[in-house]
């Protein structure tokens, strides 16, 4: 009781004492390490409670040192309240990032003086510019040896026309300049805009399900108030709940009598079902409630394919609560079911790109205790039929027979490629390899360019960032945006496994690198296939042609280990009793194809 009494003498302010911003960086500039140490200036977190990348709660998270999950926090300082929405960095979470950048009203633009801009530091920024975000620069990482802070500086002011003066200095690390940027918080942030009086309107901009409590909903108040007991209404799915518990955010849920105008928070309201919590949503009052939904965000469309089956058949339902769940909190996530003659019922899931199917793939293996087989991972193509009518296809088995067929697009990005001038040369034959069109070359100073090509997006998907990285020693980094579908010789490659085509192995690929793929993933499977009594051909083919193929080779019995001397007339009965049985054997044994070898393509070029 003595907390919302408290609560209620704080919250007697307007709007003014309000500041609500998030971070954004490229991956890996410290985003994670100056929340740290925000958090323990304002004494929001207890030296006791205090540890590395307090805000990453999931255990994937601090293995991979990266944030995955937005997350929301309240800070108090100097008589200001101050909430921090943490935000990703890889280019597969912009979706989170934009998502957060729509509950604040700025941001901090970190960038690392080792590296200077980079890739994702450059697509955060035009995000927060186009939603209107007043943006505060800070020089990262200053007290590493390889700092060049003058050469950074000079990036900000050139690549985005921010004032010397603006820029903070800053050592996540080391706690320096923690100070300097609470006060740029308070002094160049604007304060919310909404008022208490107006009808209620809550953006909700994250939501996750917990098992005893239903759906918990993270909501940022724009107009009106929230009070505990109020009658809600969901605009969006026009479902009514009350309003159980409010709260704001400290690590865990902090519960309120009320949430005014500019202020971020929870709400749970005991729904239940998945679906009525839509994010982008916005919550209203049943009584004198507004009539008018906040604009929300802009819908995002996945850009990789690929299937997933329970391992065990009887996890069909359990694999479909568990991407219900997960879907809750990550907007971007897509699926649907789907039936495939190797391997069963399962659903045909969209992503952002393949960190993001990575990762929603272990955290349904580890949250949700699911054995899962992915499938290859494929693009969306356009297929422009002979009768004049267009179709997309998100999966190989449903590519028509060509006879159909007049010609087929695929979806192609504009890839902005940031590297030292050292590894210009060896990027560009990479994305040429990598049927790339080069568009563009610029040089932010004597060490740094900005390489741009346009790329088709299954070249993209398949390895390309790793392959950045080794070509560049781990120093070039990338950002993407589609530009749209273009025409190309493309063919659906097939996988036959002992004569049998294993539908969940096809793929679509160029004409001109059909061979090159079908070599590479045929002598990938042998691999991974296990020996049986028979021989096994594996086989890459292109309707009815065969384009390469490769034989996991029987394992073999001795049969003649019995004979010692005599007529070889006899050896030669007991080798052609067993060439008779192995013929037996091929016709009627059955090959099962273990998980790795689904996994293979994404292997294909190590």
């Amino acid at each position: 009781m003595s907390t919302r009494t408290n609560y209620a003498k704080i919250r007697d302010m307007s709007t003014d004492k309000i500041r609500n911003f998030s971070i954004i960086a490229h991956i890996d500039h410290g985003k994670s390490t100056l929340a740290d140490r925000l958090l323990e200036f304002t004494k929001t977190i207890s030296k006791r409670n205090m540890k590395e990348q307090v805000l990453d709660t999931m255990d994937l998270e601090r293995e991979r040192g990266i944030t995955i999950k937005a997350q929301a926090i309240r800070m108090q300082y100097k008589g200001y309240e101050l909430n921090l929405i943490d935000t990703p960095g890889h280019v597969d979470f912009s979706y989170e990032v934009s998502r957060s950048l729509a509950a604040c009203e700025g941001t901090l633009l970190l960038v690392d003086a080792t590296q200077g801009i980079e890739a994702q530091t450059l697509a955060n920024a035009n995000l927060a510019i186009a939603s209107n975000l007043k943006i505060i620069p800070i020089i990262n990482k200053i007290d590493l040896p390889g700092a060049e802070v003058q050469m950074v500086k000079e990036e900000l002011m050139h690549t985005m026309g921010f004032e010397e003066e603006e820029i903070i200095l800053a050592s996540a690390k080391e706690g320096t300049g923690a100070e300097g940027i609470l006060d740029a918080i308070i002094e160049r942030i604007p304060a919310p805009k909404g008022t208490d009086d107006a009808p209620l309107q809550a953006l909700i901009f994250d939501s996750h399900y917990d098992a005893y409590r239903g759906v918990i909903v993270y909501i940022r108040i724009v107009n009106g108030t929230l009070t505990k007991d109020d009658n809600i209404l969901f605009l969006g799915t026009g479902c009514e709940f009350e309003a159980l518990e409010i709260g704001y955010l400290k690590l865990g849920l902090v519960p309120q009598d009320k949430l005014s105008a500019g202020e971020v928070g929870y709400l749970i309201a005991n729904v239940k079902n998945i679906a009525d919590a839509h994010v982008g949503d916005t919550i209203t009052t049943i009584k004198n409630g507004s009539k008018q939904a906040l604009p929300g965000y802009k819908p995002i469309k996945p850009m990789v394919y690929c299937g997933f089956y329970p391992i065990n058949g009887e996890d069909y339902e359990r694999l479909k609560e568990a991407m219900e769940k997960l879907r809750l909190n990550d907007a971007a996530l897509f699926f649907e079911p789907e039936t495939s003659q190797a391997l069963g019922f399962g659903f045909r899931c969209g992503f952002l790109g393949l960190l993001h199917l990575e990762i929603v793939q272990q955290r349904l293996t580890r949250e949700f205790d699911l054995g899962l087989i992915a499938t290859t991972p494929n693009v969306i193509y356009k297929i422009n039929l002979n009768n004049k009518k267009e179709l997309y296809i998100d999966n190989p088995t449903k590519f028509p027979d060509f006879s159909y067929i007049e010609s087929i697009e695929e979806p192609f990005l504009k890839v902005s490629i940031f590297t030292p001038a050292t590894y210009v040369g060896s990027i560009m034959t990479l994305a040429t390899d990598k049927r790339g069109t080069y568009k563009n070359l610029e040089y932010l100073d004597q060490q740094r360019a900005i390489i741009t090509y346009e790329l088709p997006l299954s070249e993209v998907i398949i390895e390309f960032n790793d392959m950045l990285k080794s070509v560049s020693s781990g120093y070039a980094s990338m950002d993407y945006e589609p530009i749209g579908y273009r025409e190309a010789d493309l063919v659906k490659l097939d996988i036959l496994i002992n004569q049998e085509l294993v539908d969940a192995l096809s793929f679509i690929v160029h004409r001109d690198r059909a061979h090159y793929y079908g070599k590479k993933y045929t002598e990938r499977l042998v691999e991974e296939i296990p020996m049986q009594m028979f021989a096994i051909p594996i086989q890459a083919a292109i309707g009815g042609k065969v384009v390469a193929r490769e034989t996991v080779k029987a394992r073999r019995k001795d049969v003649l280990a019995k004979c010692y001397g005599g007529d070889v007339s006899r050896k030669r009965k007991l080798l052609e009793k067993q060439k008779e049985g192995k013929k037996k054997m091929k016709r009627v044994g059955r090959v099962d194809v273990p998980q790795e070898a689904f996994l293979a393509v994404l292997r294909i070029n190590k």
